[in-house]
């Protein structure tokens, strides 16, 4: 049998249209799932859609529809958003489905409660909608949430809570010995020093009266179940549903920081509660600025990622955005540096390389040349240690090196001329762009299959029209 290997993206919030934030997410994920596939691995992708919540019902009457049509308009944006960046999932997940996703939030609720983990007290402090999450003076600046620049509501209301604090210990060990991984590694000292503050137990409900759309609690229909307590069960929903379960723990959760304590502290402690095992992983990448700004669909500073693909192409804003970007930190939009990266990288780069040498393959047979080997070599180790780091812009970097040397060496041999060494030249350079293709099918899988096709007839047609 094969291994397995079990991959997700966060599921994306349907307050609005995706913007290209959740699409570099998806994008990092397909990479990862694509190799995984690559090495051999039985692989099962999942993402979704997360469509619970005040916001949603907010956004709903601001567009005047019923928030049910509402949210199905919205997730099937997101499964069209999944189709056109390319994106290999083998599932897809909604929150509402009522068949798939509410019987595991419902069960794991009622073991929780026949435990005493879960347990109902008057509840008063500060919810902030725009994040759907209860915060702290602390966390506000000048009174406001610092991601949505608005001030949180007063809550004042009978909810359930679980017993966060009493899994609090449990969670840091399991991140002390590793049994968690956190990429990168200081996200993982930044959620130890949280817990070392002291964790108090989490609200899991809110009143039907202040939140209508949502789960209702077992056996108490006044109660709606918090949105991220059941929204994160969608990772075991997905598979239970589907006959699957074999596939848990998850080998690696793909998440933006701004929803990073949520999966590594309360899901990790619900899991535990119920007995379950813990992922063995998470990957936390930066947020996609603009002005400065996080990219956010509340903000309405996004970018629209089905205009970019329409504009530019499918491969040029997957290489974008895995090329521009560090895999974990915040990164600059900007259509400027889209184009610079569109026309140096992959017009003038890779596209031209290509062009090049199938031009002189279509006049002379290539020979077995080996001149190329050594840096070959070199890239596909850089670029598989590089890729099982998840350092995804040094791995195409890695690519791109090779690239260059054969550029070079083009310019240094001058294989159009007429000389005895020009069938082992080209042949040479032939072996390196075939090398080149297979490097590339986890990030540019339509480019690479281009590449394979005009290798096979020999026969050369643009890869990128420069801009």
């Amino acid at each position: 049998m094969k291994d397995r290997f079990y991959i997700t993206t966060s599921i994306a919030y349907t307050n609005s249209v995706p913007h290209v934030g959740f699409a570099l997410e998806l994008v990092q994920a397909d990479v990862i799932a694509r190799y995984q596939r690559i090495l051999g691995k039985d692989v099962l992708f999942l993402t979704g859609t997360d469509e619970h919540g005040a916001k949603i019902v907010k956004a709903a009457e601001k567009a005047g529809k019923n928030v049910s049509d509402f949210t199905d308009e919205m997730s099937l944006k997101f499964k069209e958003l999944a189709k056109i960046l390319d994106i290999s999932n083998d599932d897809f997940i909604r929150t509402t489905d009522e068949k798939r996703h509410w019987p595991t939030v419902e069960n794991i609720w009622k073991k929780l409660e026949s435990q005493g983990d879960i347990y109902k007290k008057k509840y008063k402090g500060l919810y902030c909608v725009g994040c759907e999450s209860f915060v702290k003076e602390k966390d506000l600046v000048n009174g406001e949430c610092l991601i949505h620049h608005q001030k949180p509501e007063e809550v004042q209301e009978d909810n359930y809570f679980f017993k966060l604090s009493k899994y609090a210990d449990k969670v840091k060990s399991s991140l002390d010995k590793e049994e968690i991984k956190i990429i990168p590694s200081p996200r993982r000292n930044e959620i130890l020093s949280f817990i070392e503050q002291g964790i108090e137990d989490i609200s899991c409900s809110r009143s039907k009266e202040n939140l209508k759309w949502g789960i209702p609690v077992p056996g108490d229909d006044e109660q709606i179940i918090y949105i991220w307590f059941e929204a994160l069960i969608n990772y075991i929903s997905a598979l239970e549903s589907s006959g699957r379960s074999d596939f848990w723990p998850a080998d690696i959760h793909c998440i933006g920081k701004d929803i990073f304590r949520f999966h590594s502290l309360l899901w990790p402690a619900m899991l535990i509660a119920i007995g379950s095992k813990v992922p063995k992983s998470i990957f936390v990448h930066g947020y996609i600025t603009s002005n400065g700004e996080k990219m956010s669909k509340s903000l309405g500073n996004v970018i629209d990622p089905f205009e970019l693909v329409k504009k530019y192409g499918l491969d040029p804003v997957r290489y974008y955005l895995l090329r521009e970007f560090s895999p974990t930190e915040d990164g600059g939009f900007t259509y400027e540096k889209f184009e610079d990266r569109y026309n140096s990288d992959l017009a003038k780069g890779l596209g031209n390389l290509v062009s090049r040498v199938l031009k002189l393959l279509e006049k002379v047979e290539a020979g077995s040349g080996s001149d190329l080997d050594s840096d070959i070599k070199k890239a596909k180790l850089n670029c598989e240690r590089l890729l099982g780091e998840l350092k995804f812009n040094e791995a195409l970097a890695s690519i791109w090196s090779l690239i260059g040397s054969c550029d070079k060496y083009i310019e240094t041999v001058k294989p159009w001329e007429n000389t005895e060494k020009k069938k082992e030249e080209i042949g040479s350079l032939i072996k390196a762009i075939g090398e080149i293709e297979v490097l590339l099918r986890p990030f540019l899988p339509k480019t690479a299959e281009k590449i394979k096709e005009q290798l096979k007839r020999k026969k050369a047609e643009p890869l990128f029209p420069r801009i």
